[in-house]
């Protein structure tokens, strides 16, 4: 979320109101990840998404904890020694540290994360691990402060969805990437366009429903950046849990995707 968002949004979103909802939510998942939310978190649903029960180990398990992702991409990405990776919205860093395993020291992984609970946690877990090649930067997905082509690879795990400008995002991921650069993500869609009873809810946007695109729209926003789809998938294993988003999950087929596109 950006007060720089464009008209992209529907016009009774407060952008205000909506990144003060998300900051609070978030701060609260790096914070206290035991709490309830609309959404899953912790090991048992990463393990569940698909990730490697080995390479979780490998990291702080105090990461695994405040993980909030919606989907597994890790091996979209197929991400080598010595590249450098840029996770946005990186949260407390699950995501970010794992492919910090697979860049190798030779590498580099910069998170851009709003939220400074999460920057701070992300921050503090790396050091405390003896990740050197991987920091934490403030900002917005809409703006990542990065050179153009100076990434190998940009991933982001459920975070798409709360933007107010998902085109920019994709152009300002396309930026960044190396020709030949891939974007893996995961991300929530919809196969129906929802409501303004929903979209202009910042309750729901903040609980990755409200902002969620119709995915012919989605995947219309990754190509006009210049970058074709490689794979698309679904991730049925990914659920809400309370009534309010199950209910929108049914009614207007809300759902867990994961794709991989490459830059031309």
């Amino acid at each position: 979320m950006t007060s720089t968002a464009t008209a992209s949004a529907p016009a009774g979103v407060d952008r205000d109101d909506l990144e003060a909802r998300v900051k609070s939510m978030y701060r609260e998942v790096a914070e206290t990840p035991e709490a309830d939310f609309h959404f899953e978190m912790g090991r048992a649903l990463a393990e569940r998404l698909g990730y490697d029960p080995a390479a979780l180990d490998r990291i702080p398990a105090a990461a695994i904890d405040s993980f909030a992702g919606v989907g597994h991409f890790l091996d979209l990405a197929a991400i080598r020694p010595g590249e450098t990776v840029l996770d946005l919205g990186s949260g407390s860093g699950m995501d970010s540290l794992l492919a910090a395993l697979a860049t190798g020291p030779a590498g580099r992984v910069l998170g851009l994360d709003m939220t400074e609970a999460q920057r701070d946690k992300a921050s503090r877990l790396a050091g405390e691990a003896g990740v050197e090649h991987v920091e934490f930067h403030p900002g917005y997905i809409e703006a990542p402060p990065f050179p153009d082509a100076s990434v190998d690879v940009v991933i982001s795990n459920g975070v798409i969805n709360l933007s107010a400008d998902k085109p920019r995002v994709f152009a300002e991921a396309a930026r960044v990437l190396k020709p030949g650069g891939r974007l893996a993500l995961a991300d929530i869609v919809t196969e129906s366009p929802l409501p303004e009873s929903v979209s202009c809810n910042a309750t729901l946007w903040a609980a990755c429903i409200g902002g969620a695109s119709q995915e012919d729209d989605y995947r219309a926003a990754i190509e006009a950046a210049g970058l074709s789809i490689r794979t698309f998938r679904e991730h049925p294993e990914y659920r809400f849990l309370t009534e309010s988003a199950r209910g929108a999950c049914e009614r207007w087929g809300v759902k867990s995707i994961s794709l991989l596109a490459i830059k031309a």
